[in-house]
């Protein structure tokens, strides 16, 4: 029965709400702008239509003796500086849907031009979000969405939202698109916007029986006859009625989100720290952006093959000369001083401690190197270890085989380990694991960091398997790679040292070099945070019967 009524639905949305009603709209908006090319204004109609009201900036709004005040606002084009959603909804389709969907999204904008706020809203929610799991939507919502609300928010209006006791957000998006990130990091009280309709656990695109969301109407059937004491929103003639409603009204401009320094969110200003998050778009998907990355893709799927066979097939200084070619950076550092220094009859593998950054890591390092290593990994797909030119062992978190798994491949050769167990996209080092120290007195520590501007190289809830090949796919990646020099033996565990005590110093020592800062966090938190689970991945073996 769920499906004649999502269809009949569906042809009501396209037929009535979308044709009928766009069309008659957009010809009231051809009727009136005709009057522009010929007359000053339409007949009975001044010349110029102004807000009914007039409110004054956001910067004029005083912050102090608010701790007692309510705020009501909006988060786009107030809390945030852009008023555009089609960001934030394309990153749901791309990152929650798939890469159809968020095409499809794509292919709408043409429509979305003609058509009002409302519309396009009703659009882009049935895109986006027909046949969409809650949990995807949850999973975007938790660990890909805030990344990209912290880098927009402006810094005036959320200095005006922290400074007041209660605060609420009316919003006529989805709610599940913004009540996690408004109250886990903006400490938001309450969040009302629109709400979707499901059938168990999809949305199936269309509105719940509330309807359209209308933020002035909401306010009043919230609040009652009690007014906000403060009412933010952006000079557009709803916000206009929307904040009128408070005893006291601010406008944020748009112009002066754009162009105002004062508006910038520096990342010491944020409410918290952004350490985790996921997804592959490491750009905001405006509508040109979007476009952009779909025409690449082709031809970085091309490149991306190409700069994995050049790795694999080539030695290292023609495989270095011909990626750079095709534009990635490498940026090496004080690679010349990291052989062993003890006997030849004495004579053990260097221990490389590296902070982790992709799964390519140990390669570059080798590609820096010119010369073979051995990398110790955790949760590696076959396919990564397949496609990698140089040896990889598979650790088993167990501590006593781990380290006599290293004690033997030192004693073979040159070792690379990330102690850090997992990768961080942001600059901050996860807590370092001890067991590293025991192993070597032989240790080089080394610098690692990488840049990239469409996707990035790593996943905790996607396929990892693929995450050499998205890194790879971007247009000018960036790898940076500085081996800092040898560790004195006095600061070793064979000095005295507990291996804690190196662990940490190593730590610190990598921060300092990258202009990091160092975390306690581990690789179960970052899991646990972003996919749920604890990051292993489990060999899919099939079951003798």
């Amino acid at each position: 029965m769920v499906l004649p009524v999502v269809l009949i639905k569906l042809i009501d949305l396209v037929w009535y709400q979308l044709l009928a009603n766009s069309c008659h709209r957009a010809a009231r908006k051809v009727r009136n702008y005709g009057f522009l090319f010929g007359n000053s204004s339409p007949p009975n109609k001044p010349s110029q239509q102004q807000p009914p009201f007039s409110f004054p900036s956001v910067t004029k709004c005083v912050l102090e003796g608010r701790d007692c005040s309510t705020i009501a606002c909006d988060i786009f084009g107030a809390l945030l500086k852009s008023q555009s959603v089609f960001p934030y909804f394309m990153l749901v389709a791309f990152e929650g849907g798939s890469i159809i969907r968020a095409f499809l999204l794509l292919l709408s904008c043409p429509i979305l031009l003609v058509l009002d706020y409302e519309l396009k809203l009703r659009v882009m929610i049935f895109i986006t979000f027909c046949g969409l799991r809650r949990k995807d939507m949850e999973s975007v919502g938790r660990a890909v969405l805030p990344k990209f609300y912290l880098d927009n928010l402006n810094l005036q209006a959320y200095e005006v939202l922290a400074s007041t006791g209660s605060k609420y957000v009316f919003t006529s998006v989805p709610r599940v698109m913004v009540e996690g990130f408004l109250k886990e990091y903006l400490e938001v009280d309450d969040v009302i916007g629109t709400e979707l309709q499901t059938v168990g656990h999809y949305f199936t695109g269309f509105l719940s029986k509330s309807g359209f969301f209308v933020k002035h109407r909401a306010l009043k059937e919230h609040f009652g006859d009690k007014k906000p004491d403060i009412g933010l929103g952006t000079s557009s003639l709803h916000d206009h009625l929307f904040i009128s409603l408070c005893k006291e009204a601010y406008v944020v401009n748009e112009e002066d989100s754009k162009s105002g320094s004062n508006s910038v969110m520096p990342r010491q200003k944020y409410p918290k720290p952004v350490i985790f998050h996921d997804g592959r778009l490491a750009f905001l998907p405006t509508p040109s952006a979007t476009l952009a990355m779909f025409m690449w893709l082709p031809l970085g799927i091309i490149l991306a093959i190409f700069r994995i066979s050049v790795g694999i097939f080539l030695p290292y200084k023609i495989a270095l000369f011909l990626v750079t070619l095709t534009g990635l950076n490498l940026s090496a550092k004080g690679c010349n001083n990291s052989t062993s220094s003890k006997p030849d009859q004495e004579k053990r593998g260097v221990l490389y401690v590296c902070t982790h950054r992709t799964l390519l890591d140990p390669v570059f390092l080798s590609t820096s190197l010119c010369k073979p290593l051995t990398a110790v990994t955790y949760s590696l797909s076959k396919m990564s270890e397949i496609i990698a030119p140089i040896k990889t062992v598979r650790l088993t978190r167990d501590r006593k085989q781990d380290g006599e798994t290293m004690q033997k491949m030192l004693s073979e050769g040159d070792l690379v380990v990330c102690p850090e167990g997992t990768t961080c996209r942001e600059p901050y080092l996860l807590r370092f694991s001890s067991l590293f120290a025991e192993l070597a007195d032989e240790i080089v520590p080394v610098a690692i960091n990488t840049n990239v501007t469409m996707f990035y190289g790593t996943t905790a809830s996607g396929l990892k398997c693929l995450d050499p090949i998205f890194f790879l796919m971007n247009p000018r990646p960036r790898y940076y790679v500085e081996v800092l020099g040898k560790l004195p033996k006095d600061l070793t565990c064979a000095g005295g040292k507990s291996s804690n005590e190196v662990a940490n110093y190593i730590q610190r020592k990598l921060a300092d070099a990258l202009g990091f800062e160092c975390t306690t966090l581990t690789r179960k938190d970052k899991y646990l945070m972003l996919a749920g689970n604890e990051g292993i991945v489990q060999d899919n073996k099939r079951k003798k019967p």
